[in-house]
């Protein structure tokens, strides 16, 4: 949505460099095909980032996958799980969407869960919390 937002801002400019006299003419002639170029990227690349995204919970451990064209398998034993932090800024609030960040003892082994409804971020972040207690005690 901020892409949008991005978009919109740089069609207006667009459209004041049109009206400004000390701007010459090509300029926004050749800044619009540009403008409506990036966008449709734009919102081709965020689309299908976004829909990468996947979570499964397993009896043992949680597996995260992202990227669609490099992809990024990590898997996180409950056992490890050291906290389990649920993150929702500004923008986030006003989309309704929370970002849910597993950390463990290895800094490589973090995962994220980015576009989680808040209620199912929260009932996701208390089941793991549960979970990674059980494991954790019986190490």
């Amino acid at each position: 949505m901020s892409w949008s937002i991005l978009g919109g801002l740089l069609a207006i400019a667009v459209i004041v460099m049109f009206f400004v006299s000390a701007v010459p003419r090509p300029v926004p002639a050749i800044a619009a095909p540009i403008l409506v170029i990036a966008y449709l990227w734009g919102l081709w690349y965020f689309g299908r980032r976004t829909k990468s995204w996947a979570y499964a919970e397993r009896a043992d451990d949680l597996i995260v996958v992202r990227g669609f064209m490099f992809k990024r398998l990590v898997i996180v034993p409950y056992g490890r799980m050291q906290l389990v932090d649920l993150a929702a800024g500004p923008i986030d609030r006003a989309f309704g969407i929370a970002k849910l960040q597993l950390h463990t003892a290895a800094a490589t082994s973090d995962a994220s869960i980015p576009g989680l409804v808040p209620e199912v971020a929260a009932a996701l972040r208390d089941r793991l919390a549960h979970l990674g207690e059980q494991r954790a005690a019986g190490l």
